[in-house]
């Protein structure tokens, strides 16, 4: 049978209470007369009870004074008071009778509050104070007291009789507290650290040494304790590393805003879409990393507690960017009120990048726009002339065979449209068939400087190539980069107007080789940079259309050379001319 290791440490500090009852006098006399203030209380309202369902007539003085001297015979003094505070009969008689009954703060209680008691310790006494309410007159207060010096004997008996057990059980739990203190202390040293370990996050078991008995009960429930700890642990950081990992990789931007308007939580997408620090700015107020007036006042309504909140804003002024907008509330937990009183106790916000998206939205707008109108114009020219022919022009010599051409032109121009999207169409499809073969970079330029030369000494435009020897091939299709090298030198002279310079730089890098055709043309705004690239986009639309262009030029030669794995890019200021540039990769 398991000793009950915790009887015999409440035996032990029993012994040890004795002791320390038989060394300090003071405190064991103040819990004894503590005891026998409680029984005087006790004592006097059993005769407080008595008193009530007998009380005198208080109209008589003789019947108070005699009902006042029959209630004394308990042991107690009787005073009875009026309404004022003075002595109406007082049962003192002898010793007692010399003094006088005062009219105490428990009398004055129970004229207020209808009951009043008192432990004064200077007269030792402890009283009990009733008020009566007659059926006519004035109340009355009865006021009982009882000298704490008649218990005084009986206390004196019970201090000696607790000192003499005092020391009896201190003999014999001297030698008992010796045999089992070291045991105990040294197990308890051994719980002590092992609870230290498990605060540290050292989660071992411990194993039973010793008996079984209430210390062995308590390390099997720490060995449980500290098992279930390292498995909820151990749960909470796989769900804590996932929650994180999926919100780093998330190309949304998360937050949380508590009820001050302060951010608790970011993610890295949110932090880069605000340009935020995201150690520092975590606790930081919203209207410091907020600075769109749209997003700030999204926020403050769903922590107002609006539902369903979603918007699009824009942000930035030289590169705009748009997003899409979603707020929630959240409501506190712990909250124990339901209504729509209730404020929420944060907010959670999702920034969705859809820049790309209404661009190309926008670019979807344009192209159906862009080739509406590209092939409405010629298609209306031909079916304008070939009504006019079928209306007795065709028997007209001068104009009839002009009136063919113009529709011919105009058919030719609708063939060129058609390719060229057919051929952006299999290119974006991914179905261009690609020859790669070394080709030398001096046979490109010189395929294409001789028709470029034609066409800039009709403009008077000078043309300069400058490429340097031994400059190694490049990888590719060379029929394809024929056609963007030729589409860049068409659109220099295009857009260069007479007089000015058009110059082709050559130059070999570590794995790529780049081509840069300059022009002093009329240049390329800032804003159409980004977009001279897309189908149809033409900053000067007047003209390109005068010289035949279709507008997707741009477009096949960014695909081409992005097929080669190169890139191809624009530098321009308007005014100054325009710098085009692409490179492809060396052949291996």
């Amino acid at each position: 049978m398991r000793a009950k290791f915790f009887w015999r440490l409440g035996l032990a500090y029993l012994v040890l209470l004795a002791g320390v009852l038989l060394t300090v006098d003071l405190y064991s006399a103040r819990v004894v007369r503590s005891h026998a203030i409680r029984s005087a209380n006790d004592q006097l309202t059993s005769l407080m009870n008595l008193a009530v369902a007998n009380p005198p007539d208080l109209s008589h003085a003789k019947e108070m004074q005699e009902w006042t001297a029959w209630m004394a015979k308990s042991g107690a003094r009787v005073t009875i008071f009026d309404a004022s505070g003075g002595v109406q009969a007082d049962s003192s008689s002898g010793a007692d009778a010399s003094e006088k009954p005062a009219n105490g703060p428990e009398v004055q209680d129970a004229l207020a509050k209808g009951f009043g008691q008192l432990v004064d310790r200077e007269r030792e006494v402890v009283s009990r104070a009733q008020r009566l309410q007659p059926a006519s007159g004035s109340p009355a207060v009865i006021r009982l007291e009882l000298p704490l010096s008649q218990i005084d004997l009986s206390l004196k008996e019970l201090r000696e009789r607790l000192l003499v057990a005092a020391l009896i059980s201190l003999l014999a739990g001297i030698g008992f507290s010796l045999i089992f203190a070291g045991s105990f202390r040294a197990r308890a040293e051994r719980l002590k650290d092992f609870s230290a370990r498990i605060a540290h996050g050292d989660f071992r078991p411990e194993p039973a040494v010793g008996r079984r008995d209430e210390l062995s009960d308590l390390a099997d429930s720490l060995n449980q304790t500290a098992a279930h700890l390292e498995r909820e642990i151990r749960l909470l950081s796989s769900e804590r590393n996932r929650a994180s990992a999926i919100l780093r990789s998330m190309v949304e931007g998360v937050a949380v805003v508590d009820a001050q308007e302060r951010l608790v939580f970011c993610n890295r997408a949110f932090s880069e879409i605000l340009n935020l620090q995201s150690a520092t700015s975590e606790g930081s107020p919203l209207i410091e990393v907020v600075r769109s007036s749209d997003l700030l006042g999204l926020i403050r309504r769903a922590l107002r507690g609006e539902e369903g909140l979603q918007s699009d804003i824009a942000m930035g002024i030289v590169q705009t960017q748009n997003f899409s907008v979603t707020a929630a509330p959240v409501k506190a937990l712990e909250s124990d009120r339901s209504g729509p009183e209730d404020k929420p106790s944060g907010a959670v916000v999702v920034l969705h990048d859809v820049t790309e998206l209404r661009r190309l939205e926008r670019v979807r707008q344009d192209f159906v726009a862009n080739v509406s109108h590209e092939f409405k114009t010629p298609l209306t020219a031909i079916q304008g002339f070939a009504e006019t022919l079928l209306a007795g022009a065709l028997d007209d010599p001068k104009n009839n065979r002009r009136f063919l051409e113009i529709i011919r032109e105009h058919a030719a121009r609708l063939a060129r449209v058609t390719d060229d999207l057919l051929k952006l169409a299999r290119i974006e499809a991914g179905k261009l068939e690609l020859e790669f073969f070394p080709v030398g970079l001096h046979d490109l330029i010189e395929s294409c400087t001789e028709t470029t030369l034609l066409k800039a000494s009709r403009k008077k435009i000078s043309f300069e190539v400058e490429a340097p020897e031994g400059i190694p091939p490049i990888r590719g299709d060379a029929s394809l980069l024929h056609d963007v090298l030729q589409n860049l030198l068409d659109n220099a002279i295009q857009y260069t107007p007479a007089g000015g310079r058009i110059k082709l730089e050559a130059s070999v890098g570590t794995n790529d080789a780049t081509v840069t055709i300059a022009d002093s043309g009329i240049g390329i705004p800032l804003a159409d940079q980004e977009r001279i690239f897309e189908r149809f986009y033409r900053v000067d639309a007047a003209r390109s259309r005068e010289a035949g262009g279709t507008g997707l030029g741009l477009s096949i030669a960014k695909h081409i050379v992005e097929a080669h794995g190169g890139r191809l890019w624009v530098e321009s200021a308007v005014g100054r001319g325009s710098k085009f540039s692409f490179s492809i990769p060396l052949a291996s």
